[in-house]
């Protein structure tokens, strides 16, 4: 194969994965970049970030998190690992360039790139799934006075100091964003819309993230029992904070919705320290201010929009809704779709960890392609 048979798009953690798993395979092939760093999506993150997840499970391919690096690295920590990666690996991606459409044509692709056209055997997108910020249509959103921001766009506390804030949304971006302000003296609320699952990012001095390794070997039905019983003594009942359980388990709720559960490291004991203050659902938004769907009308001058994002893969992936699995994501992660020689990467996040499922993701699709080229298969599982 030549560089141009195949191609992989985005040199986030999961293009970069895959990539090095290529290279192992002696796989020649070009990595497609539409902004001018690697790692570009950690770049923007909000400053305070750190990895959810320990690093003994959070490594890419041929590369373990240094000792010295902290059990949760920073966004600087991962933006220099990322970096160090594709250097180590001698990944060269072509930067800026936008890859508009993937469309299969007879035994190639065709792709319309900002940089011209490319017709590859073979396509690995690895774009991720926070490609495209999820704006929701509030009623009278329009009408408000005050700021309005995605979380996508949020940093730190500095412009919200004085300001009383809604944070619209209670993933692990809302609740860490609510806590970010709320320990800056920032009057805060955040939206809880419905029953939303609370793990602690620690459990006994152990990561719940190396818990969900364990367990996952688990059938569904027996892990989601355990880490229920577990959580109902680790977490408790918070009801009367505006935070209720689901009744559907953990476990079944990633697998069948892709809903992850709030991994909390603060965000709790502020709310009930009453620092955080949580609302339900907005029901209209007013000029200086929110209605929420109790009736009650709180007053505003900022609000926040944790409300997730999107894969985009519709806009540029021709016949994706075929093989989508209804919320947005391929139906089949690290292995061959349905559109012959297309492979999906970074789009799955379980329990045991986004970054660890990239890692076995990448391998596995080397290991497809090196079996397309005739190779014998050298990356281990």
């Amino acid at each position: 194969m030549s560089d141009e048979d195949i191609v992989v798009v985005g040199a986030g953690p999961a293009g970069l994965a895959v990539s090095a798993c290529l290279r192992a395979q002696g796989l020649v092939h070009r990595v497609l970049e539409r902004e001018a760093d690697v790692g570009s999506a950690w770049r923007r993150h909000y400053d305070r970030l750190h990895l959810h997840t320990a690093k003994g499970s959070s490594g890419l391919p041929f590369a373990p998190w240094p000792a010295d690096a902290p059990r949760y690295p920073s966004r600087e920590q991962v933006v220099g690992y990322l970096a160090r990666y594709a250097s180590q690996h001698a990944i060269a991606p072509r930067f800026g360039i936008e890859v508009r459409r993937i469309r299969r044509r007879e035994e190639r692709f065709a792709i319309d790139t900002s940089g011209g056209p490319l017709s590859p055997r073979f396509v690995v997108v690895a774009t991720g799934s926070n490609a495209v910020a999820n704006r929701p249509a509030l009623c009278g959103l329009e009408r408000f006075e005050g700021s309005v921001m995605h979380a996508a766009a949020y940093r730190n506390p500095s412009p919200f100091i004085g300001k009383r804030t809604l944070v619209v949304g209670c993933g692990n971006s809302g609740a860490e964003i609510a806590l970010d302000l709320a320990e800056q003296g920032v009057e805060v609320a955040m939206v809880v819309r419905g029953p939303v699952h609370v793990v602690p990012r620690d459990l006994l001095g152990v990561s719940t993230q190396q818990i969900g390794v364990l367990l996952s070997v688990l059938p569904l039905g027996l892990r989601d029992a355990i880490v229920a019983a577990v959580m109902r003594m680790a977490v408790g009942d918070l009801s009367q904070w505006g935070v209720v359980r689901p009744r559907t388990g953990l476990n079944r709720m990633i697998e069948e919705s892709g809903r992850i559960p709030l991994l909390d490291i603060g965000t709790i004991a502020m709310i009930k320290a009453e620092r955080i203050r949580v609302r339900p659902a907005v029901d209209e938004v007013l000029a200086d201010g929110v209605r929420f769907a109790d009736g009650a009308v709180h007053p505003f001058e900022a609000i926040v929009l944790a409300t997730g994002y999107t894969p985009g893969l519709q806009r540029i992936v021709e016949g994706f809704d075929a093989i989508a699995d209804g919320h947005g994501r391929p139906d089949r992660f690290g292995a061959e779709s349905a559109i012959p020689g297309l492979f999906f990467v970074g789009f799955r996040n379980p329990p045991t960890g986004a970054l660890r499922e990239i890692a076995i993701e990448a391998r596995r699709v080397a290991r497809a392609l090196a079996s397309h080229a005739g190779r014998p298969q050298s990356v281990k599982s």
